[in-house]
């Protein structure tokens, strides 16, 4: 949760939303809804956070509190937002065959060990950074598997399904979905 840009001009409802993300990691900072209005549960969100982190206890956010928040949220922020997205880098027609070594291999090979968890048809490679025999051979069954070419080659329209399966062959199996 980071304040969006419609709250440009609006500190209250910033503050109020740092607040709030600082408690998602803090059992004892309250949180508050920014709601913009800087009322009693925001007066005792900045009182505790003055508190547990040696300011002068106001209840109001001054420049020192302010800076404060601040440092403390862009951690926060980090363990409770989403994860940043983590693309390959393919050049235009690029595309790795059996035999070379790349650092995106090492990626493959670990989403194709996870997918075979999935889908019995894809054998799990070793991670090792080469598209060695193992590694083209799952990625022939991962092709298959998804009506692409079986070439056993790392090109990007692999790689966007790689990356589209990826998400769905994670979520935790339980007895209803197993």
């Amino acid at each position: 949760m980071r304040p969006n840009e419609s709250f440009v001009g609006q500190p209250v409802r910033s503050l109020q939303t740092m607040l709030r993300v600082i408690a998602e990691t803090d059992d004892l900072q309250p949180s508050v809804i920014p709601d913009g209005i800087y009322g009693p549960n925001t007066v005792t969100a900045v009182s505790t956070f003055q508190r547990r982190n040696g300011l002068p206890v106001t209840g109001i956010a001054d420049q020192a509190t302010w800076d404060q928040i601040v440092a403390v949220y862009e951690p926060a922020l980090v363990a409770v937002g989403p994860v940043e997205p983590l693309e390959i880098i393919l050049e235009p027609r690029q595309v790795i065959r059996q035999g070379e070594s790349n650092p995106n291999i090492y990626l493959v090979q670990a989403i194709l060990t996870v997918l075979s968890d999935t889908y019995s048809s894809i054998t799990a490679p070793a991670v090792t950074g080469v598209l060695d025999i193992p590694t083209a051979n799952a990625l022939s069954e991962f092709q298959v598997l998804t009506l692409l070419p079986a070439t056993g080659e790392l090109d990007r329209q692999t790689w966007k399904n790689l990356a589209l399966h990826y998400p769905m062959a994670t979520i935790p199996k339980t007895e209803e979905n197993s």
